[in-house]
C-alpha cells in the first residue's frame, strides 16, 4: 500500500479532478449521441494519463529545484523514492496508451490531447517561466479539456462554456500564484522563477479582475448561450458561482489557502456545497428545461 501511495502521488492523483472539466460536455450535448457517458468517460481517463505523464515529466525536470522546496521535496522523484528511470518509463507508457485510446474514441480526441501535451511540454520547458504566459498557458489547458470533452461526443464547442473555463482558470492559477508568493515569501522567485515578475498588489488586480469578468461571463452565458434553455432558468445557478468565487478569495486572503484549489475544495464545507448545489441545479435546468 506504501508504494501504490507513491505512485498515486508521483501521478499527482489529486489534481485528477481537474480533468472533471471533460464531462461538461454532457450538458450541451446532443443527447441522441450512441453512448456519451461512455465516451466521456474514457476521454476523462485519457486526460488522467496524458496529465499524469507530463506531470512526470515536469517533476524529472525540476527534480533538482524541487529539492529545495520545503514541501516540493517530497515529491517521489526528488526524495529519492521513485527513480528518474522509472518515472519515465511508466510516462512514456501513459502517453501511448493516451494515443491508442483517443484514436479508437475519435482522430478530434486525438488531436485535442496532442496539442494539449505539446502546450504542457512547452511549458515545462519554457513558457512557465514568462509572466503572466504561465497563468494564460494553464488556462489554456482547462479549455482543452472542456473541447476534449466535446470531441469524444463530437458535438460543437460552445464559445461561452470556453471563455467562462478560461477566466475561471485564470483566477484559479492567479490565486495559485498569490498563495506562493505569499508562503515563500523572499525565496519565492528561488523555487519559481516566475514569481520573481509578480507582487501582491499585481496578484490582487488580477484576482479581482478575473473574478468580476469570470462571474459576468458566466452570468450572461446562463441567458443567452443557445446551449441553455431559453426560459432563463439557468440563472437560479448564478449565486452558486458568485458564492464559491467569494468563498476561495476569502480562504486565498485570509485564511492563507488556495495554492492547492483541487484540494481546498474537498476541504472546505461551504466551498464544497456551494460547488454541488450548482452542479444539481445545472442537471436539473438543463434536464427539466431543455
Amino acid at each position: 500500500m506504501e508504494k501504490l501511495a507513491v505512485w498515486f502521488r508521483l501521478l499527482r492523483g489529486t489534481q485528477w479532478s481537474k480533468n472533471a472539466v471533460v464531462f461538461a460536455a454532457l450538458v450541451f450535448g446532443d443527447p441522441r449521441i450512441d453512448h456519451p457517458l461512455l465516451r466521456t468517460l474514457a476521454a476523462f481517463i485519457l486526460f488522467c494519463c496524458i496529465s499524469s505523464a507530463i506531470y512526470i515529466l515536469n517533476d524529472w525536470r525540476d527534480m533538482e529545484q524541487d529539492r529545495l522546496h520545503p514541501t516540493k521535496s517530497r515529491r517521489p522523484m526528488a526524495a529519492g523514492m521513485v527513480s528518474a528511470r522509472a518515472g519515465l518509463v511508466v510516462a512514456a507508457i501513459l502517453a501511448t496508451i493516451t494515443v491508442i485510446g483517443s484514436l479508437l474514441v475519435s482522430p478530434w480526441l486525438t488531436l485535442v490531447l496532442a496539442v494539449y501535451a505539446l502546450l504542457m511540454l512547452a511549458y515545462i520547458f519554457r513558457l512557465k517561466e514568462v509572466v503572466l504566459l504561465d497563468a494564460f498557458v494553464i488556462a489554456t489547458g482547462f479549455v482543452l479539456r472542456a473541447v476534449a470533452g466535446a470531441a469524444a461526443v463530437e458535438v460543437p464547442v460552445s464559445a461561452w462554456l470556453a471563455l467562462c473555463t478560461m477566466l475561471l482558470a485564470l483566477f484559479l492559477a492567479f490565486g495559485k500564484r498569490r498563495s506562493e508568493l505569499v508562503k515563500l515569501g523572499a525565496d519565492a522567485s528561488a523555487h519559481r522563477h516566475v514569481l520573481a515578475g509578480y507582487t501582491l498588489p499585481l496578484l490582487d488586480g488580477l484576482l479581482i479582475m478575473t473574478a468580476s469578468c469570470a462571474i459576468m461571463g458566466y452570468s450572461i452565458y446562463s441567458f443567452t448561450s443557445e446551449s441553455v434553455p431559453t426560459n432563463g432558468a439557468m440563472m437560479l445557478s448564478v449565486p452558486f458561482v458568485v458564492f464559491a468565487i467569494m468563498r476561495y478569495l476569502y480562504l486565498l486572503v485570509s485564511k492563507g489557502e488556495g495554492g492547492a484549489p483541487e484540494t481546498l475544495l474537498w476541504r472546505d464545507m461551504p466551498l464544497l456545497i456551494a460547488v454541488v448545489l450548482w452542479g444539481v441545479t445545472v442537471l436539473a435546468v438543463m434536464t427539466l428545461g431543455g
